[in-house]
């Protein structure tokens, strides 16, 4: 079993930048594939990124070279940190987990239905 818990989320302006953290504790056998997935009011929750175990990772055309997805093994700490921020990145944030080689992690970016451990998810607001 794995538990996630995000934390950092907030209220920024656009163009500003803002961290968030997801803890994992538990068995982290189950944390080799990562993921941050986000949900707007309204909309389906679609995948941010992936990190795999060697620290390979997929982001999705929306946030590349905004976001990086990086992980603290040692602290079993991911991160998802975000620049140049937009107000349709506002929406709820959800880190997730699942046991999984890097190659099928690699692919899983985006399919919630591969990752079978999730976070509460925290909130983040951008505002023009």
């Amino acid at each position: 079993q794995v538990q996630l818990v995000e934390s950092g989320g907030g209220s920024v302006q656009t163009g500003e930048s803002l961290r968030l953290s997801c803890k994992a504790s538990g068995s982290t056998v189950s944390t080799s594939c990562m993921a941050w997935f986000r949900q707007a009011a309204g909309k389906e929750r679609e995948g941010i990124g992936v990190i795999a175990e060697d620290g390979s990772t997929v982001y999705a055309d929306s946030v590349k070279g905004r976001f990086t997805i990086s992980n603290d093994n040692a602290k079993n700490i991911l991160y998802l940190e975000m620049n140049s921020m937009k107000p349709e990145d506002s929406a709820m944030y959800y880190c997730a987990a699942h046991p999984l080689l890097r190659s099928y992690c690699l692919r899983a970016y985006g399919s919630r239905e591969k990752f079978g451990y999730w976070g509460q998810g925290t909130q983040v607001t951008v505002s023009s």
